[in-house]
Formats: C-alpha cells, structure tokens, sequence
C-alpha cells in the first residue's frame, strides 16, 4: 500500500517545508481519467507522532487550506500569531499586502531574510497545482511580493511535489484506494466508509466520502505505538467564488533558479 498512502508520506514531510506561476516548464503528463468530483473548499488538519531509538516522542501538528476546482487545485498553509509574528519580524521592511486566496489566513512573504538575498520559503507560501492540456503545473503565489514562481519538473521534490495531479486534486488515489478492503468499522458520516487493512502490526485507515470524492480520514501507525500519522479533512459548507489564481494580474514572473545561489 506504499503508493496508497504516499499521501501520508508527503504530508509528514511538509510538515518541515512545502509549497508552488504560469510560465512555460517542463510538466508531467496527468493520468487519462479520474472520477468526477465536486467543488470543494477543504479544512486539512496533520498529526504525526513517532518515538525515536532514542526514546525521544516527537509530535507535529499544522493545518492547511484547499480549494479544489477543476483543473486547479490551491493550497495555503494555515500560520498561528507567533509564526506570523516570527514571519513579519524578518519582512517588517516590506509593505502589507493582502494575499491573494483566503481572507481568513494571512500572507507571509517569499522572503524571509531581511538582507539583498531572497530565500524561497515554499512551506509558507500557497502553491496552485494546473491541469493544463492534460500536462500538470505548479506554481507558488507571493502575494506580498507580488511574484509567481514556476516550479519546474526537475525540481518538484525540492518542494516536496510529486508530480501526480490525482494525488494533488483527491489527496489519495481512488483507483488505489479500492484496493483496500472494506471495514465494519461503521461511519457517522453518510456516504462515507472506511476501509482498512493491517500487515504485520502495521496498519492503515481511510474514511472516503463517496460523493464528494475526498478522504476524511487517513490514519497510518503501527500497533507498538512507534509511529503514528492522521489526517482529518473537514468539507466547507460553502465553495468561495473569489478564486486566488484569478487575482494575480501584474505580478511578476520567477523562476525556481531565481532563488538559487
């Protein structure tokens, strides 16, 4: 089930760096068909906890933002007071822009060294996934610097991407998903069911919701408590009309390589 999960995995990784212009890159080919969906905007919160050799337990929690529309998918990491706090301490010298995307979450600028130098912080930046001509995009979205940065492929997995749009738009592969079997595990949620399987004390947890096409729940852990990893995925009553990758006239175009020393 690596491939099933590989959500799970790029999940915990972004947990210490993620994010994503449209600008001519190299692309990869998007999957011929996936299942019809709706519009969804997405509440997405991450746990992981894992007991080292060392005996030492570490935990990490964050929450991000997602609106899933056809043929783009945006994504914005959700900042507490102290981390905006930190954030702002090094871009005070920069003005105050509102961010284009979500009202609700503040902005933080690609740059986060107050010297000449600017460093391409792609955890705190949203990143906008493209479906274009069947070919997959990626973008990040300073709004505060007024940029797009256009990702190319050679260097998806610096920004912990990988590449997939089915992965991106449905978090985890339906197609992969049916390969694990069904629980008893009764859902409260209608339309939902979970699905399950353990091997070798290891074991791994999806709750898909049918109609929205979406995961709910994504749970991966071992029964020694070494390591355990959820993902709870809370559906928005409403979709936003105001559409982020739609308020990005006049800003400047970047390249990945512009960040690089």
């Amino acid at each position: 089930m690596k491939h099933l999960f590989k959500f799970s995995v790029l999940a915990s990784r972004r947990a210490s760096a993620l994010a994503f212009s449209v600008i001519s890159m190299t692309v990869y080919a998007a999957p011929a068909a996936t299942p019809p969906a709706p519009d969804l905007d997405l509440t997405i919160q991450y746990y992981s906890k894992i007991m080292t050799p060392e005996g030492v337990l570490r935990e990490s929690r964050y929450e991000e933002k997602m609106l899933r529309r056809p043929s783009h998918v945006w994504v914005a990491r959700v900042l507490p007071a102290v981390a905006l706090a930190h954030q702002e301490g090094h871009d005070e010298h920069q003005p105050q822009a509102k961010r284009a995307g979500d009202k609700n979450v503040k902005q933080v600028s690609l740059k986060t060294e107050s010297h000449e130098h600017k460093h391409f912080n792609h955890v705190v930046v949203p990143h906008h996934v493209i479906l274009d001509n069947n070919k997959v995009r990626i973008e990040f979205v300073d709004a505060i610097e007024k940029q797009v940065v256009t990702i190319p492929a050679a260097e998806f997995e610096n920004v912990n991407f990988d590449g997939s749009w089915v992965n991106a738009y449905y978090l985890l592969d339906p197609e992969q998903l049916k390969t694990l079997p069904l629980s008893t595990k009764l859902s409260t949620v209608p339309g939902a069911r979970w699905r399950e399987r353990e091997t070798n004390g290891v074991y791994q947890r999806v709750l898909w919701d049918e109609k929205r096409q979406i995961p709910l729940v994504v749970e991966t852990g071992d029964k020694a408590g070494s390591f355990y990893r959820r993902i709870d995925v809370k559906p928005l009553a409403t979709v936003s009309k105001d559409l982020p990758w739609a308020n990005v006239k006049g800003f400047a175009q970047k390249e990945y390589s512009d960040f690089l020393d």
